[in-house]
């Protein structure tokens, strides 16, 4: 396959019937600057880009938002439940981005896009919702470049220190992507 440019990933995207259902339903939640993100979009460019005729599986579904007028974990676990009741036997995970930053001892994040940045590699980096019309709308702060060339790099902020630099390629090493996906190339820092 050619490698796609976000265009075209947008059409790949609407075109997949569980991924578009997955974001109708969290769009039902109505939650502020809401994206489903990271692996859920990651993973599947790798299987296009690998020919996989199956979707690898996902641990979890990263939907995120940011409202900073109700950070109460409860509230996530609240809407972790209504979609699961909307969509069930998914593995959903709900984070509000505006208490985020608390978690992983950065400054305050001002939009969910600015969590989607300080994710720790560019490849992951990666969000999608739904527009008034169901339009996908892609959000990579670091760009595509990376997750459409099969690399693994860190984001700047996993630059910036030898502690962050050693999350990052702690994930690498967990994550183990190269197992599932043998044509990517893991930056090591």
């Amino acid at each position: 396959m050619n490698i796609p440019n976000e265009e075209e990933l947008i059409r790949i995207i609407e075109e997949d019937e569980w991924m578009m259902s997955l974001l109708r339903a969290t769009k039902v939640l109505n939650l502020p600057d809401w994206w489903i993100c990271a692996g859920f979009v990651r993973s599947k460019i790798w299987d296009i880009l690998h020919g996989f005729e199956e979707r690898t599986p996902l641990t979890d579904i990263d939907v995120i938002y940011f409202d900073p007028t109700n950070s109460n974990e409860d509230e996530e676990k609240k809407l972790e439940e209504h979609l699961r009741n909307l969509v069930p036997n998914i593995p959903w995970s709900v984070k509000n981005q505006a208490r985020m930053h608390v978690i992983n001892g950065f400054p305050p994040y001002t939009t969910a896009t600015e969590g989607i940045a300080n994710f720790p590699e560019t490849a992951t980096a990666l969000g999608l919702k739904l527009d008034d019309q169901d339009k996908v709308i892609l959000t990579a702060p670091h760009g595509i470049t990376d997750v459409v060339h099969l690399q693994v790099k860190p984001t700047p902020l996993f630059l910036t220190t030898e502690e962050l630099n050693a999350v990052y390629k702690g994930r690498v090493q967990k994550k183990d992507w190269k197992k599932t996906w043998s044509m990517l190339e893991i930056f090591r820092s």
